[in-house]
């Protein structure tokens, strides 16, 4: 069984979606010539905002493709937004589920039967003070070594002064955002796709730990790139590391003045 969706459903998101964000959103895209207008390809990109999956869907789409995404299982849960979920073919991601070749295995075959797949290789928003990318989680790597799929880089910028994530570190960048909702004035959403990244160096051998983490720094590097393009500055020597971050605050010593003023 191929991956199921509704042509209907489809375009009744287009046609409601695409002017409500051309009315809510100004626009500076670029490189829409590098998303193929054919086949299975993984649209990965930076992640910045819970509002970005919406500007990069509206970019997709101008593109010539209709976005699938990995959503939350939680969300196919709730009432009409599953109808909407189903209907258009987003596939969903049990987090709690422990093996991960498992959990993409829905991915695999909507890659195979031509989808867009549009994927955020950090797997949340990212946490870097200055909204940079973090690294990456090895499944997109894993999925376009499987399939065969191109892998397209994407950056986008703006949809965090629209939404900034509620739980972004509080300092830099991330910590001088006004968290909410602004709509007003109306936000530039920049987005531009890069030429598909190079990862034959990493085909036709076994998917070993070192091999899909090679391949996705690959992946999170063309992605800095572009960002650092867009923003017009330059990145950080270290990408933001959000396990290793807060392994290092879970093994750090109480500060005696915190825990006092605490209580404890």
């Amino acid at each position: 069984m191929g991956h199921a969706y509704s042509p209907g459903w489809r375009k009744l998101t287009i046609v409601i979606l695409r002017p409500l964000l051309s009315g809510l959103l100004k626009r500076d895209w670029r490189g829409r010539g590098n998303v193929p207008g054919e086949g299975g390809v993984i649209i990965a990109a930076n992640h910045i905002s819970e509002a970005d999956p919406l500007a990069l869907a509206h970019f997709v789409c101008a593109s010539g493709r209709y976005p699938v995404y990995l959503a939350k299982s939680t969300l196919f849960d709730v009432r009409f937004i599953k109808s909407v979920l189903r209907g258009t073919g987003q596939i969903p991601v049990y987090r709690d589920h422990d093996d991960a070749s498992l959990v993409l295995q829905d991915a695999e075959k909507a890659l195979l039967d031509g989808e867009c797949l549009v994927v955020y290789p950090e797997g949340s928003c990212t946490r870097d003070p200055d909204l940079w990318p973090m690294t990456g989680q090895t499944g997109v790597a894993r999925l376009a070594l499987k399939t065969g799929a191109k892998v397209v880089p994407v950056a986008n910028w703006g949809a965090h002064e629209l939404m900034p994530y509620k739980k972004a570190e509080q300092t830099g960048l991330a910590g001088s955002l006004k968290k909410g909702l602004h709509p007003f004035p109306r936000k530039t959403m920049k987005v531009v796709a890069g030429p598909p990244v190079d990862l034959s160096a990493y085909e036709g051998r076994p998917l070993s730990r070192e091999t899909l983490r090679a391949a996705t720094d690959a992946i999170m590097a063309a992605i800095t790139g572009l960002l650092a393009e867009l923003r017009g500055q330059e990145p950080p020597k270290d990408r933001y590391d959000h396990h290793r971050v807060l392994d290092e605050r879970r093994a750090a010593p109480l500060d005696p003045a915190k825990s006092k003023a605490d209580g404890s």
